[in-house]
Formats: structure tokens, C-alpha cells, sequence
């Protein structure tokens, strides 16, 4: 077996792996189930694709998101790795050709979407593969307790019989102690074994403002901090009007969300990238797999639902290791929306009904039947075909995915791409019989090389150009010859897909559990109401909520976060502050003291830092200072 330090350097080209990589890759290349926790921008993939290349045979690579795992298919073949990824939408003759590839050992990596593991044919194909490794990435998907739920995960454990001897590597970035539990429960770690990085950041600062004003505090954020930046916003509206506002003000920035074509999500992000764009205005549909390690903020302008969310989008900041801010922007207004948007996330179990009903209508899916197949979905149309509320039915549609019924996967851009079926023989005869085909066939063949073995990317409008005519042409001359079984022609789509994981039902025959409804949305309402928490809750150093809510109880206070800000106003020592507090706390709890008496009861403290303490809890509405003068504990924590 070559030494994993080795292929780190021949095929990434770096010295040496970063803290706990090694660890983990050496666990999982012994063959011990191993569950890795590392931070956004951790290195995550590079520990399964070092031991996957360890070791002999295929890894399988279980990733919920489409652009991510072609992300990562793309940059293994830019290393002279051999990798592959199944997903919707792809044809049949393609997922057989990488299958076939898998199963005689011409493939190192095979990336699948885990809705793949429902389907018969690729149960069927796994069987006769030499598996060395499962790793499973975003792996808190598997939990119910999980911000990302996905039941389509639960099914990878079915597989574990038939490679017993066949580790599993679990990644996640984000997992809160009871997640991390679930999830080596439902992937059947024969033991635990967790690397956990600290999630801690010291070059990351965390801030959150409340303000009545968003967009100039924005402004004189990005102006006073040089370098890029990210702004998350709630919606594609958004994206696009703050942009624009950016612009107006001089600031150069662009926005991105999925309902965009590929080519200017594409551009944007290059852009941004390259530093032609100084600020990026998107949803939460920007940033997985984008690897661009000098941001130096990130702003949030709405409040995410959960912290897991939060803390992944505000960790794309300060890669390079310097210094990089957090900061959330929010007004009271904020917090009624999120809770608006909570019970919106959950539409009555009926309505629920009707929505798939009205889908299966819309996509002509025959009862009993439609299991497997994609289909181009397009929401806004549907939902205007069918004169159906927006936003609540797409939660509608998001809850049939939670329950495993279908799948939504988000808008990517696939190139055409073209297979020859028949022999070259064949082929031959069919240019002497067909006089118009031959240049053609010649021009194909000239620009694109390896038509025979695999599917190969075309552009029909380069196409176009060469042969003087139009892209609809070269589309009608491809077309036929597919009619003729010579080829298989695979256009270019830029739309979002819908799978169905099952076969159609009757709306009646849909089973949504009311008791998993209850438990999904009271989780749902847990993580909105921490989120709520962390925003209000001016106490508390940034980080060490943050560390605490992924189970990191001894962190130390970060000294540069608007709490400590403040706190380091005080001319006290962390340790002096909370040793304040920690007496003062249950005696006001219990009842109005004055000053004089918490003094008495503090006496091992000067009465000026009793004050200074007590101002500050005053101040950040944790003491109320009482009509009497004396003081009473006020905060719920």
C-alpha cells in the first residue's frame, strides 16, 4: 500500500497534511468505521480521497448535491484521478458505460446521490464491484435531529452487508453532540470513533448588530474593510436590489441565487473569484465547494434558520488563516419573520396532498408508475398553472422529500454530450450512403476524440461555425442520426430536476405521519428558536455560543467580538467578570437587592467592579434597575 503522505504530494502537491487529516485517513485506511467532524474549509475531501486511492478497488462516494459532487469529479480528473458521478438526469447508456467501468476496476471514484441507493440497478451493479471504501459526505443528513434531514441516507446502511469488511468514512461540518451519536447509529459503526477538529476560529470574528438602517451599516462595513466579501440574503429579489444598490454606491458587486442561468452563475462566480467583483449578493444557493480562501466577510442581512446553516455560510470567511468578520445585521422585524417563515415551512398535512396530486398532474405521471424517472420542474410555472401559493408550496413539495417521496434537486448545468453506438464500420457506411452526412461526421469526429468509449462534451454552436449553418441544424443532423441508432445525443439542460422515489399514489395512499410532521417541525422550531437566542443574547461571547451549541462547553471567550467588545470596556478580566456574575445571578434571582447589599455579598470584589458589572447586565437587559434602587435578575438564561 503506497504511504497516504505520498499521495498527498503526488497528487495535490502539498507538503503535508493539516491537523487531524492524517488521523482520520489512517483510521479509515485500516479499516475501522470513522466519523470526521471538521469545519467549513477543513479539507474534508482529502480524507477519503487519499485513502480511496490507498487503497485497491472503488470508493464510493455517497453526496447529496449534484454541483458539488461534479465539482469534485472535475477536479480528481484534472489530477490524472479516474472518477465518475451518477445523478438525475443523466442518460441510461452513460450511468451503464460508468457502472461497467466500476465493476472491472477502470474506476477509482464513483460519486452517487443517496436516491440512487433505492434503485435495483445499481444494487444489482454494486454487488459485483471491489468497494474498498464507503465515504459518506454531509453526513448529518442521515439525522433527524439534523438541520438537512434527507430519508434517502437511511438507505445506505442497507448496503453495509454486502462489503462487511468495508470501512465507512463519515464527513460533516456541522453536528451537534446528539447528530453526531444518530449518526454513527444509523450508518452501524461496528465501534465509535470520532475526529473532531475544534471548531473554533481565532482569525474569524463574529458580529451582530442590531440596526434600524441594514444597508448603510452595509456600506460602511464593506468600505471600511478592504478585500471581498459575501452578502447573504433570504431571496433572489434581494439579491438582485441590493446589487444594485452596492452599485450605485460604488461598490462593485454582483448577485447570484439558482434561479439564474449556469452561464452567469458560472460568470458571476469567476468574477468574484478572480477579484473582478468585489462584493457577492446571494442566497444560500451560493458558496458549497467554492473554495476562494482570501474573503474577508461575510454579511448576513437576513437570519438564517438555524445556527448549523449560519455557522457554515460564516465560515467561508478567512480561509487563508487572517483575519475575516462574521457579522449578522438584524432589526425586531427580523425576528417576527423568521417565525413567520417557520409556520410557513409547514403547510397543513392536506395541503401537503394536494400539491403532490397537482404535480404528478402537471409532469403526466400515470398512477402507479414513474419511479426512477426525472423530470424538468419549473416551480414558478407550476405553481402558476395551478394557481397554488408560491412559497407554501414549495414547503409542500420540500416535505414530500423529507418523507422520502421525491427528490428536488437544484438547477445545474449539463453540457450535450455524445456517444457513438455503432462501429466504426457502420458508421463508414452510413457516410458513403448519406453525402450530406459525411462533412459532418468528418467534423465530428475531427474536433471530438474518443466518441467510441464515452460520452464526450459537444458545443453545437462551435459546430455551427465550422459548417456555416445554424445550431438548430446541427441539432436536427444529430437528432436523425440517433433516430438511426448510430449515436446517442445528449442535449444540454439548465433546469432543475424532480426525481420520483417511488412510484405515483393515489393522494389518498400518501402516508405523512402526523407524529413525524410533529417531530420534524418541533426540531425545526429548536433550531429557529437557538438561532433567536444566539442573534439576542448580548451576554455571551460570539464564539463561545457558537462552540457551545456544537457541544464545545470549555472554549475560551475570542476578546474581539461586539460581546467582548463591550465586556473588555469593563477593565475586568474574563475570570473577574463571571466570578461576579456567578454571585450575583442566584441572589437577584431571588429577590430585589440594593447596591450595598450585593456589595456585602461580593466582598471579595471592590464595589467599583460590582457597578461596572452591574451597568453592563443593565445595559445588555439581563438586571432591571428597580423604581426602589434596587435590582432584579431580568433574563430568562
Amino acid at each position: 500500500m503506497q504511504d497516504v503522505g505520498l499521495i498527498l504530494k503526488q497528487y495535490w502537491g502539498y507538503p503535508d497534511f493539516r491537523p487531524l487529516q492524517r488521523d482520520i485517513i489512517e483510521s479509515a485506511v485500516a479499516g475501522k468505521d470513522t466519523l470526521a467532524l471538521l469545519p467549513t474549509g477543513g479539507g474534508k475531501s482529502i480524507c477519503f480521497q487519499v485513502p480511496g486511492l490507498a487503497l485497491e478497488g472503488v470508493t464510493l462516494v455517497i453526496s447529496p448535491l449534484i454541483a458539488l459532487m461534479k465539482d469534485q469529479v472535475e477536479n480528481l480528473k484534472k489530477r490524472n484521478i479516474k472518477a465518475e458521478a451518477i445523478y438525475s438526469g443523466m442518460h441510461i447508456a452513460e450511468i451503464d458505460r460508468i457502472l461497467s467501468n466500476a465493476m472491472y476496476g477502470d474506476l477509482k471514484f464513483l460519486y452517487i446521490s443517496p436516491e440512487r441507493l433505492k434503485t435495483e440497478k445499481l444494487l444489482a451493479n454494486l454487488q459485483n464491484m471491489k468497494v474498498s471504501l464507503i465515504a459518506i459526505d454531509e453526513a448529518h443528513c442521515i439525522s433527524q435531529w439534523g438541520y438537512d434531514f434527507r430519508p434517502p441516507y437511511l438507505e445506505i446502511a442497507q448496503i453495509r452487508p454486502y462489503f462487511p469488511e468495508t470501512p465507512i468514512i463519515a464527513l460533516t461540518a456541522t453536528a451537534t453532540p446528539q447528530v453526531v451519536d444518530d449518526i454513527m447509529r444509523k450508518l452501524e459503526f461496528k465501534e465509535d470513533n470520532v475526529f473532531q477538529k475544534s471548531y473554533y476560529r481565532s482569525n474569524l470574528i463574529y458580529i451582530t448588530i442590531e440596526t434600524e438602517n441594514k444597508f448603510a451599516r452595509l456600506i460602511r462595513i464593506i468600505n471600511k474593510i478592504n478585500g471581498s466579501g459575501v452578502v447573504y440574503v433570504r431571496n433572489r429579489r434581494k439579491t438582485e436590489e441590493i446589487a444594485s444598490a452596492l452599485n450605485k454606491n460604488g461598490i462593485s458587486a454582483a448577485f447570484y441565487h439558482a434561479g439564474m442561468s449556469s452561464e452567469d452563475r458560472d460568470k458571476t462566480q469567476k468574477d468574484w473569484i478572480e477579484n473582478k467583483q468585489k462584493v457577492i449578493v446571494a442566497t444560500n444557493a451560493f458558496g458549497m465547494g467554492i473554495d476562494k480562501p482570501d474573503v474577508r466577510y461575510v454579511v448576513h442581512l437576513d437570519i438564517p434558520d438555524s445556527v448549523e446553516a449560519y455557522f457554515q455560510e460564516a465560515g467561508r470567511g478567512g480561509r487563508d488563516e487572517k483575519k475575516a468578520w462574521a457579522i449578522l445585521l438584524y432589526d425586531k422585524l427580523d425576528l417576527k419573520e423568521l417565525d413567520n417563515k417557520f409556520l410557513e415551512s409547514y403547510p397543513e398535512i392536506e395541503f401537503i396532498r394536494i400539491s403532490y396530486n397537482a404535480m404528478c398532474n402537471y409532469l403526466q405521471i400515470p398512477l402507479e408508475s414513474g419511479k426512477e424517472r426525472s423530470f424538468e420542474f419549473d416551480i414558478v410555472a407550476f405553481c402558476k398553472n395551478y394557481k397554488l401559493p408560491m412559497n407554501k408550496t414549495f414547503n409542500a413539495l420540500k416535505f414530500l422529500e423529507k418523507e422520502g417521496y421525491i427528490m428536488l434537486s437544484e438547477s445545474f448545468f449539463k453540457p450535450s454530450r455524445l456517444f457513438f453506438t455503432c462501429s466504426q464500420e457502420e458508421l463508414y457506411r452510413f457516410q458513403i450512403e448519406n453525402k450530406k452526412y459525411d462533412i459532418f461526421t468528418k467534423l465530428i469526429l475531427r474536433t471530438y476524440g474518443g466518441l467510441f468509449s464515452n460520452f464526450v462534451r459537444i458545443q453545437e454552436n462551435d459546430l455551427a461555425n465550422k459548417m456555416k449553418t445554424s445550431i438548430n441544424e446541427i441539432e436536427k443532423m444529430l437528432e436523425h442520426m440517433e433516430s438511426l441508432n448510430l449515436l446517442i445525443y445528449d442535449k444540454s439542460s439548465d433546469k432543475p430536476l424532480l426525481v420520483m422515489l417511488e412510484d405515483r399514489l393515489d393522494e389518498n395512499d400518501i402516508i405523512l405521519s402526523p407524529k413525524n410532521y410533529d417531530f420534524l417541525k418541533e426540531q425545526s422550531r429548536l433550531r429557529i428558536e437557538a438561532m433567536k437566542q444566539y442573534v439576542q443574547n448580548s451576554a455571551k461571547c460570539r464564539s463561545r455560543q457558537l462552540l457551545s451549541y456544537f457541544g464545545e462547553e470549555n472554549s475560551i471567550r475570542c476578546g474581539e467580538c461586539d460581546v467582548c467588545l463591550l465586556r473588555n470596556r469593563l477593565s475586568l478580566s474574563e475570570l473577574e467578570f463571571d466570578n461576579v456574575v456567578k454571585v450575583i445571578k442566584p441572589l437577584l434571582r431571588q429577590q430585589e437587592m440594593s447596591i450595598e447589599e450585593l456589595v456585602g455579598s461580593v466582598d471579595i470584589f471592590s464595589e467599583e467592579k460590582v457597578v461596572k458589572v452591574l451597568q453592563w447586565l443593565i445595559d445588555n437587559e439581563k438586571v432591571l434597575f428597580l423604581d426602589n434602587n434596587k435590582y432584579i435578575w431580568k433574563s430568562k438564561d
